[in-house]
């Protein structure tokens, strides 16, 4: 018992030593706030997580998408094994121009994709003639030349395509070797995936 009243004794190795119940209530209570306290900083941690992920994934299916260059058609603008960074947001907010690179689903239909330059837009007529590209519309009635000063590896072949309203020419700055609308004819809208962004 405890001569002097009040609180009760316990003995530890022998030694009586006073038990302060409020102190030992009181860590109880700071060890539960200490709980609920880190509780919604683990919490908020994964929800950044997954936002991150979810993120990432929104990017990967509507705007950007990496691709491997596999061939030497659009040498040298991008040569074989460069890794291209695709926008394809672009185009859903406006129409693809004159000199852009773009990517799309290859015509042979087998889960490839291209990459060429834009020549023709819609309702154009293109003329090429080996190394000579004229085109001709509303604007220019009587044509005029492309200016292509990024062709390095020039070609003999010849080609004459009036193009529909959803129809695009495209030709690989390789004109030597490159497979392009000269060969398999004029690329359709809908097949485009996006303009090459950034080559890494």
């Amino acid at each position: 018992f405890n001569p002097n009243g009040g609180e009760p004794l316990e003995k530890i190795n022998g030694q009586p030593i006073d038990i302060d119940v409020d102190a030992e209530m009181n860590e109880g209570n700071e060890a539960t706030m200490n709980a609920e306290r880190n509780k919604p900083k683990k919490d908020h941690f994964w929800s950044k997580i997954v936002m991150f992920m979810l993120a990432i994934i929104l990017l990967r299916l509507f705007v950007i998408d990496p691709f491997l260059v596999n061939g030497s058609s659009m040498e040298p603008t991008f040569e074989d094994g460069d890794y291209v960074i695709v926008d394809k947001l672009s185009f859903h907010l406006r129409a693809p121009e004159r000199g852009e690179v773009i990517v799309f689903d290859a015509p042979t239909n087998d889960g490839r994709y291209f990459i060429k330059r834009i020549i023709g837009l819609p309702g154009e007529r293109i003329v090429v003639d080996g190394s000579s590209v004229t085109i001709f519309n509303k604007e220019n009635p009587n044509g005029f030349k492309a200016n292509e000063t990024y062709i390095k590896f020039p070609s003999n072949r010849k080609a004459d395509r009036t193009l529909a309203a959803d129809e695009y020419f495209v030709m690989g700055d390789n004109r030597e070797v490159s497979s392009d609308s000269r060969i398999w004819g004029a690329l359709h809208r809908d097949a485009i995936e996006g303009r090459a962004l950034v080559r890494l």
